[in-house]
């Protein structure tokens, strides 16, 4: 059976893994996964990631979760964009999630960023996903 959203997947894998204390969740492998990762590990969400090929042409994402005195550093990981309801915003309307403290996933035309790096760079884009 088909996955109709690849990235509310991985989203939800990283939120129940959290809320049981795992150390580690598996997802399949993508680019746009792989993306919105590197967002969340550069942003000090998660502890990092590694991709290993199953078998060729297929690979898996193991995300290393990260806690700070027994309670996830995620508290709230929500996806904003689905398949059925595309949410883009321009620079001047992108959203401060929690007046700055979390951050908001983009996919732009210069790749996958973070809210602040994308006003930096003076683009907007399709919101993935908001964390805080």
């Amino acid at each position: 059976m088909s996955m109709t959203d690849p990235v509310g997947d991985m989203l939800t894998r990283i939120r129940n893994g959290q809320r049981v204390g795992k150390a580690n969740v598996g997802s399949p492998a993508s680019k746009l996964r792989l993306g919105v990762l590197d967002v969340l590990q550069r942003e000090g969400f998660i502890r990092g990631y590694s991709v290993s090929e199953i078998r060729k042409g297929v690979s898996e994402i193991a995300i290393e979760l990260k806690y700070f005195e027994g309670n996830g550093v995620i508290k709230q990981i929500d996806r904003v964009s689905t398949p059925g309801r595309r949410v883009y915003s321009k620079i001047k309307d992108l959203p401060k999630v929690y007046n700055g403290l979390g951050i908001a996933v983009l996919s732009t035309p210069r790749g996958v960023l973070s809210d602040q790096e994308a006003r930096e760079q003076n683009v907007g884009g399709e919101i993935l996903c908001k964390v805080f």
